[in-house]
């Protein structure tokens, strides 16, 4: 109730007013069933466009420390990912990436849409970094499609360590589904893990125009 609330009363009509976001390649979001929707990260304000203008219920991972801040500020954080259906993630001890995948996974079988920044956080200069194999353990595991989807100007808006927007027009590119069934069953396989990853990443490359680093961020 309240992500329908936050979406099509309070903060979905404020985001199109102020920003105008175009979207291009919606039909390749699938009306139903299971997927993984992978993005660029280059702006915080990604994880709250994507969701928020997406037709469908995208779930992303989120830190636990945007759940658990104090104060006015720390409550409307905790109640604005909480209403838009993200699950915290607790990043310390190193289990950030496989406490991620299974929550993924978890969402993945119950038929909804999950989303993955495949870069691991933000890129510090708007350039598109090389991504990390959880991705496709993923994809191996929970046997779905990923839609990759590419951020437009979202780091103009709301570049890094920036609280508030710039006002701006942002976009979002989908591209057509990407079936790796082809690799069921090799999902041990270091090989086939950066295969599946480097053609996810060359998909975003494609989508969103940008430079890409063969580097981690």
């Amino acid at each position: 109730m309240l992500y329908w609330m936050l979406k099509r009363i309070f903060v979905g009509p404020l985001l199109r007013m102020l920003f105008r976001p175009w979207v291009q390649g919606l039909d390749h979001l699938p009306d139903e069933g299971a997927a993984i929707v992978a993005s660029n990260h280059v702006s915080f304000s990604d994880s709250i466009f994507l969701p928020l203008m997406s037709p469908r219920r995208i779930t992303f991972p989120a830190k636990l420390e945007y759940f658990t801040g104090g104060g006015v500020k720390g409550f409307l954080t905790a109640l604005f990912f909480r209403g838009t259906g993200q699950v915290p993630i607790d990043r310390s001890g190193g289990r950030a990436s496989q406490a991620a995948l299974d929550a993924g996974l978890k969402i993945l079988e119950q038929g909804e849409l999950f989303g993955i920044y495949p870069e691991g956080t933000r890129s510090p200069d708007g350039r598109l970094y090389k991504g990390k194999t959880g991705i496709a353990r993923l994809v191996l595991e929970a046997k779905v499609p990923v839609v990759p989807v590419a951020m437009i100007d979202t780091v103009k808006v709301q570049p890094p360590g920036q609280v508030i927007p710039n006002l701006g027009r942002v976009g979002m590119r989908f591209g057509p589904a990407l079936d790796f069934s082809r690799y069921e069953g090799m999902k041990t396989d270091r090989y086939v893990l950066r295969a599946i990853t480097d053609e996810i990443m060359y998909a975003l490359m494609e989508l969103g125009g940008q430079e890409y680093v063969d580097i981690y961020a």
